[in-house]
C-alpha cells in the first residue's frame, strides 16, 4: 500500500509529535481509515520529509509521532513559471493540478481581456485560497517536498511591465515563451535555455493580437504546439510536458 503524505506549515523535528489539523486528520480517518501504527510522511515544504507513523487516533484527533528526517526530492531542474490566463472553475483547477504535477516552480493567475471570470477582492481571495490547496493536494499526490509559490491574481498589463527584461535584472537568462497556435515557431527549434522559463498562456478565449503583441515586446517568443488548436487547460500541460521532455526530467 502506498504510504499517504501530509503536508503541514508547522515545524517538524525527529523524535516529536505532531497534532493533525482536521483536514488531514478526517483524510487519515474517514477517507483511507487508518489505524494507530500506519506509516505516514510529512513534510513542511522546506526540503525532504519525515518517515512517521500514526501514535494514537481518538475521535477526530490524529497524533503523529515524527520519525527520521530522509532528504528525498524530486524537484525538476528545469526552472518553469507559468502565466496562465485565468479559466472557468474546474479548467483552472486542471492547470494547475497537473502543472505542479509536471514540475512547475511559480504559478502566476492573469486577468486577460477574454478572461470570463469576474472577480472582486472577496472572491479573488477565495480562488487563491482554494488554487493554494490544490497546490498542496497535488505535491502530496506526487511526491513533491517543495511547494510551488502560487502567486497573487494580476493583470496581464501590470506584470508585463514588471516582467519587461528592461525592468529586471536576473542573475540568469531566462526564455519567455507565449502560446499563438498561429505562430510557425516549435519547441524542437529553440535551444535549450541557460535559465528559468517563462510560459505565457491565455484563457480560453485565447490572448488578443494587442496582448500578443505586448507580450512580444516584453521580450516572449511566441510558439505554437502542433497544427490543432488546443484548450487552455490542455495547453499548459501539453508544453510543460514537451519542454520537460526537451529540457528536463522527463524521458
Amino acid at each position: 500500500m502506498r504510504i499517504p503524505r501530509i503536508f503541514t506549515a508547522s515545524e517538524l523535528h525527529q523524535g516529536t509529535k505532531l497534532r493533525l489539523d482536521k483536514s488531514a486528520a478526517d483524510y487519515l480517518i474517514r477517507v483511507l481509515r487508518l489505524k494507530s501504527g500506519a506509516a505516514v510522511i510529512l513534510f513542511n515544504g522546506q526540503g525532504g520529509q519525515y518517515e512517521s507513523v500514526i501514535d494514537s487516533m481518538k475521535g477526530n484527533i490524529v497524533d503523529i509521532a515524527i520519525g527520521q528526517h530522509v532528504l528525498h526530492e524530486v524537484e525538476s531542474a528545469l526552472d518553469i513559471t507559468l502565466a496562465q490566463g485565468i479559466s472557468r472553475g474546474t479548467r483552472m483547477d486542471y492547470t494547475i493540478q497537473k502543472s505542479v504535477e509536471l514540475g512547475v516552480s511559480r504559478i502566476i493567475p492573469l486577468i486577460t481581456a477574454r478572461c470570463g471570470v469576474k472577480l472582486d477582492a472577496e472572491r479573488a481571495a477565495k480562488r487563491l485560497h482554494h488554487w493554494q490547496g490544490i497546490t498542496v493536494s497535488s505535491c502530496e499526490q506526487c511526491g513533491r517536498n517543495r511547494i510551488p509559490t502560487l502567486h497573487p491574481i494580476i493583470t496581464l498589463q501590470d506584470w508585463l511591465s514588471q516582467s519587461d527584461p528592461a525592468n529586471t535584472h536576473q542573475a540568469r537568462p531566462d526564455l519567455r515563451l507565449v502560446l499563438d497556435p498561429y505562430n510557425d515557431n516549435t519547441l524542437s527549434q529553440l535551444a535549450k535555455p541557460g535559465g528559468p522559463v517563462i510560459l505565457l498562456i491565455g484563457p480560453e478565449g485565447g490572448l488578443t493580437n494587442d496582448e500578443l503583441r505586448q507580450a512580444n515586446q516584453a521580450g516572449f517568443t511566441g510558439i505554437q504546439l502542433g497544427p490543432r488548436i488546443l484548450r487552455t487547460e490542455t495547453a499548459g500541460v501539453a508544453a510543460i510536458s514537451a519542454m520537460q521532455s526537451l529540457w528536463g526530467d522527463m524521458a
